[in-house]
């Protein structure tokens, strides 16, 4: 079969190119790293050689990595406001251990650290100021005398602790609201564009807003906007008895950041021109693409898949792609520090030269986000009733990420073992997901892969 050109983003054409000669399309260069303080920075593409021709799409991949935190004299302070719902919805064992979670969760933190405890139903109560936590405070008692009645004033909850963490926001510090909720917004601003919008102004502003959604009937659209705007975590917790695991595991991401307010600068050579970054808010002005993080972790890599549309080359030898520049805050020394690297490869007009150049590390990640936006088509086109095709297009998305595993995760060059088990892992969810599409289990379904979709695309560790 011959390898098509150009990837195509229509739903009905995805079906089509859903072999991994779709993937192959996608060519990537080898690049340098320039580290630079706690932040490397790599740009590569699939393939480090490139057909003589017109190629087509290619994709450049970018990766930004913290260092690791250990050794550190001391860790960045946090500054943090847990907002919690305490509708009638979340009476009995919800209340309970969402209660229970939070109080296990305060105790990673240091006395040094700012905390504010904002409850709400249909209106807001802030429990407590944003303070600073101290070695005798009273915020255990505040938490345990959490009772549940009345509606779900999200928007307003989440306004009035971000209004806390503003009272001590610093760049140095890391500044964070932490949201649960078991209920659809029905008092105040409720869509999901609304509460994005507001995602999007806190992050802004410096801050993120994790969303932790409980049960079945919360919006995990609202829920997962609210926190991708933001730059924020999401998750979606169907048991109430595991709280305690996910506030721990996300007071761990707060207390692991390395670095904040990270500016990406992507400038394109003559004749490549920038589509889209797949999974990414970004700004594409030209040959410049301009992204933002509010945060990395230490030992953590976040990475980007972008598009390009390549030239026609018709001579053989060097190529340069693409510039890089990232500015970002130091938190371990409050400097600001900037990372630069380029993307270059050459052209060549053996075909068998072409394909031995394949970088499976790269194009296991673009795989991984290709198919998360095939996942995505797929919750589109449930949504709209049409369940054979939702599912034929689920089936299609699991055998290209076995395909996928299989050509990127063995031999030579061979992607890492966490690339690999995250191809494994979401072609088994996809393969699950198209089992579960009728009416009865659509509601699980559907957070659950509004759920894997956000930690594929922010690349959340839990």
């Amino acid at each position: 079969m011959s390898k098509p050109k150009i990837f195509s983003h229509s739903v009905g054409a995805v079906l089509g190119v859903l072999s991994l000669a779709a993937l192959d399309t996608g060519t990537a260069f080898a690049a340098s790293a320039t580290p630079s303080g706690t932040v490397t920075v790599d740009a590569e593409l699939g393939h480090s050689v490139l057909p003589i021709g017109k190629p087509g799409k290619i994709y450049l991949r970018l990766s930004v990595k913290g260092a690791p935190i250990a050794g550190r004299a001391k860790r960045p302070p946090v500054n943090v406001a847990l907002v919690l719902d305490r509708s009638g919805s979340m009476k009995g064992e919800r209340i309970a251990s969402a209660k229970a979670a939070a109080k296990v969760a305060l105790e990673r933190l240091s006395s040094d650290d700012i905390v504010a405890l904002v409850a709400y139903n249909h209106g807001v109560d802030v429990l407590q100021r944003a303070t600073r936590l101290g070695s005798d405070h009273a915020l255990g008692a505040k938490i345990s005398a959490l009772e549940a009645d009345g509606r779900t004033a999200l928007h307003a909850g989440v306004v009035a602790g971000a209004d806390e963490v503003k009272r001590n926001l610093k760049a140095d510090r890391v500044n964070r609201v932490i949201l649960l909720s078991d209920g659809l917004a029905n008092v105040g601003p409720s869509s999901p564009r609304e509460l994005a919008e507001l995602g999007r102004e806190l992050g802004s502003a410096g801050m993120s807003v994790t969303t932790i959604g409980l049960g079945l009937d919360y919006n995990e659209d609202l829920m997962s906007r609210l926190a991708a705007a933001s730059d924020g975590n999401h998750a979606f917790v169907e048991d109430a008895r595991d709280l305690t695991r996910i506030f721990d595991a996300e007071f761990g991401d707060a207390l692991s950041i390395t670095a904040q307010d990270i500016e990406i600068e992507i400038e394109c050579r003559i004749g490549y021109k920038p589509v889209r970054v797949l999974g990414r808010e970004a700004t594409i002005e030209g040959n410049r693409i301009r992204m933002k993080l509010n945060q990395l972790q230490g030992a953590n890599e976040r990475y980007f898949v972008v598009e390009l549309d390549a030239p026609e080359v018709r001579k053989a030898g060097e190529a340069e792609v693409a510039n890089v520049k990232v500015s970002y805050l130091e938190l371990g020394s409050g400097d600001r520090r900037q990372a630069e690297t380029r993307a270059a490869g050459r052209y060549s007009e053996s075909a068998d030269e072409v394909e031995k150049s394949i970088n499976k590390a790269v194009m296991s990640q673009v795989s991984t986000q290709v198919a998360t936006e095939t996942s995505e088509k797929a919750v589109e086109l449930r949504d709209k009733g049409d369940i054979a095709g939702a599912r034929k297009l689920l089936e299609g998305n699991a055998a290209y990420l076995k395909n996928a595993r299989d050509l990127y995760g063995s031999g030579e060059g061979a992607a890492s073992p966490a690339a690999v088990k995250e191809l494994q892992e979401l072609e088994m969810k996809q393969s699950e997901a198209a089992s579960n599409l009728d009416a009865q289990a659509w509601e699980k379904t559907r957070k659950s892969m509004r759920y894997d979709q956000h930690k594929s695309k922010m690349q959340q560790k839990y």
